[in-house]
């Protein structure tokens, strides 16, 4: 796989993306200032969400419509609320583009719904990225497909029969262009639940790219990732944990970030080859 420039393999280091996500706080400056410290930190890419609320959810507070989970981190937030928020404002998108060409950063988005794609297509957006709980809007698949742009999709509370539809779907249209991410979907997620041997099974099964998209706080799951075979490696980014921004608690600090791009890449030259006996 390939976007613009950038060769994403296992013979290459591995591709990082600082997910930016709800964590833009509704302010242009902030947001682009995202976009200059990913580019500081190491960061590939950066990655948008696309979406509003009107297209995700209803404006009700209705019991379905309120997280009733007393270990989230919106315990008792109405889900339109939450995406009123973390929806990033359409005019900034021109702004974050530009910004990200200037650094010399990729630039992409994940779009939950088909109208999405064209606006993003506007920007000459390198490729897309399917959410978790999109990976069967096979309606936004198919549109995001037609637009034969590398393509990456995240597995989380994906079983393995979903996951053999979702690849056979793709390969019957003729598209290859696209990578899986091994995801635990929980907000933050624990160590204990990364299961990143996925990898391995989904490399051997898929014959495509794998990486992992990460939940959990620190750099472990990531580092573990690289050494089963993964080739991308997403984490959400924050300019500052105490910003408030609904994504801050499972976010990385520039600090941070730049540490997980530095020991993913020297987990990726750690594994070198197989080979006995002296060095020279």
């Amino acid at each position: 796989m390939k976007i613009n420039n950038k060769q994403i393999s296992v013979n290459h280091p591995p591709f990082i993306i600082a997910e930016i996500s709800a964590n833009h706080n509704n302010s242009l400056k902030r947001t682009l200032k995202l976009v200059k410290e990913a580019k500081k930190a190491g960061a590939d890419a950066i990655k948008l969400q696309t979406y509003t609320a009107e297209s995700l959810t209803l404006d009700t507070n209705k019991s379905q419509f309120i997280i009733n989970d007393k270990k989230s981190l919106w315990y008792k937030k109405s889900l339109f609320d939450l995406y009123s928020k973390g929806a990033l404002p359409k005019g900034f998108y021109k702004e974050i583009f530009k910004e990200a060409q200037k650094n010399e950063i990729i630039c992409f988005s994940s779009p939950f719904d088909e109208d999405s794609v064209d606006y993003l297509m506007k920007f000459k957006v390198p490729a897309f990225k399917i959410a978790s709980f999109e990976n069967s809007h096979f309606p936004l698949i198919k549109k995001v497909i037609s637009k034969k742009k590398p393509l990456i999709i995240s597995l989380g509370a994906t079983t393995y029969n979903e996951i053999s539809y979702l690849y056979k779907f793709l390969k019957n249209r003729k598209f290859n262009n696209f990578a899986f991410l091994q995801c635990t979907s929980s907000y933050p997620a624990s160590i204990e639940e990364s299961n990143v041997k996925t990898i391995i099974e989904l490399r051997k099964k898929f014959k495509i790219e794998i990486g992992l998209s990460d939940h959990t706080p620190g750099i472990g799951a990531a580092i573990s990732a690289i050494s089963c075979g993964a080739s991308i490696i997403e984490k959400h980014f924050t300019l500052d944990k105490s910003a408030g921004g609904l994504d801050d608690k499972f976010s990385m600090e520039p600090d941070e970030f730049n540490l997980l791009v530095k020991e993913c890449k020297n987990a990726w030259l750690s594994l070198g080859r197989v080979y006995f006996g002296l060095t020279k």
